[in-house]
């Protein structure tokens, strides 16, 4: 909506003169006398009308002949037409962009202001649930580093914080074996967070997707979960490969001798409650009868679940003298800061990423670049 100006000698003579340049469908706003306007010193009286977009001309200014009877001695009049609904939403994108730069922490340790064009990759940071202490670090590293020059150009901004982020998360690359080696893996962590079926994934891809043709056994330590065994047992049963069932400690010594010819040999463990200490200690009662055979630890942790349950899981889990880390369930979550954080905080390095239940496709190998289309895209990117 636009704003007039109009002036004459007389309210009905000012409220003509808007009439005739807006038409009937002008609004008056307002109408006021205006002492001593001209140089002739007589009263006027100025009339305020809005009209809507449409009746907008293409010029902002116009010309008007405040007194109806002119003389050589009248000044021709000059209204400016203010365009408040554009004006308003500038104010309110301003606005926003302030609100955006406010750092409102938990606590008040972390006082810090986010510059404007850091301001969509705090909101990122804040979406994915950073952990808040490792967002003021990288956020007040950034603001210190971060050349002049390039803070007015968004990707420039944007390619930084990549940078950042790839520092800080510990990666595992995966490098195969040599024909001789032999390398044995025990996956653990709570029930349901897919250890079975990245096993199945990981068995599918040594023997028959890295083109090595390696040899790949798998042993399972679950007898407690209803349908376990089956479900390793067709996995099996399609690859080819060999199943080894042990339900005492003292078995796994001879499954494992029975393996001896396998380069990779995966060991699926009983998933329980991180709060669970003694089903816990039963995988440690399994590792102590192989103690001399050097075994992986791998903790198989869900993607979609929140930072502090993430840390419960592993101080508990942490008595295995864990080695690295596997995420699954990343196509079920829209935020990835915690798994990030999390990596950094416990300095344990990932192996690999689990995006789905097929098998053997839904895996990807470590990469932190990844990790980091995840985190700002907000959402799991399939290769």
């Amino acid at each position: 909506m636009n704003m007039l100006s109009f002036l004459g000698e007389t309210p009905t003579i000012a409220l003509r003169q808007a009439q005739e340049e807006c038409g009937e469908d002008a609004i008056v706003i307002s109408t006021k006398k205006i002492s001593n306007s001209q140089k002739n010193g007589k009263d006027m009286y100025e009339v305020v009308v809005a009209i809507e977009d449409e009746h907008k001309k293409k010029n902002s200014q116009y010309t008007k002949i405040a007194i109806s009877k002119a003389t050589p001695t009248s000044e021709p009049i000059k209204t400016q037409v203010y365009d408040f609904k554009e004006e308003i939403l500038k104010m309110q994108s301003v606005l926003e962009q302030v609100q955006k730069s406010i750092w409102n922490p938990k606590s008040q340790l972390y006082d810090l202001t986010i510059p404007p064009e850091f301001a969509s990759m705090y909101n990122i940071f804040e979406q994915n649930e950073f952990d808040q202490e490792m967002t003021y670090t990288i956020m007040k590293k950034t603001i210190k580093q971060l050349p002049i020059a390039l803070k007015s150009n968004p990707k420039k901004v944007n390619d930084f914080f990549k940078l950042i982020l790839r520092r800080v998360i510990p990666i595992k690359h995966e490098v195969p074996l040599r024909k001789h080696q032999r390398k044995i893996i025990m996956m653990v962590g709570p029930t349901g967070v897919g250890k079975t079926t990245t096993i199945s994934k990981l068995a599918a891809r040594y023997a028959y997707k890295l083109g090595q043709n390696y040899k790949v056994g798998i042993v399972t330590l679950d007898s407690f979960r209803v349908g376990a065994i089956e479900q390793l047992q067709a996995y099996t049963n399609i690859m080819r490969l060999p199943l080894e069932i042990v339900k005492k400690p003292e078995g796994l010594s001879e499954a494992l001798l029975r393996l001896k010819d396998c380069n990779y040999i995966f060991i699926d463990t009983a998933g329980s409650s991180q709060y669970d200490v003694d089903k816990i200690e039963l995988i440690n009662e399994y590792q102590k009868r192989v103690e001399e055979l050097p075994i992986e630890k791998i903790l198989v942790l869900p993607a979609n679940v929140k930072h502090s349950d993430l840390l419960e899981i592993y101080k508990n889990y942490s008595r295995l003298s864990i080695d690295y880390l596997t995420f699954t369930k990343l196509d079920e979550t829209r935020s990835f800061g915690n798994l990030i954080s999390f990596a950094h905080k416990t300095k344990k390095s990932i192996t690999y990423f689990s995006i789905g239940q097929n098998v053997p496709d839904d895996l990807i190998v470590s990469d932190s670049t990844f990790l980091i289309d995840c985190f700002m895209n907000k959402q799991c990117i399939r290769r």
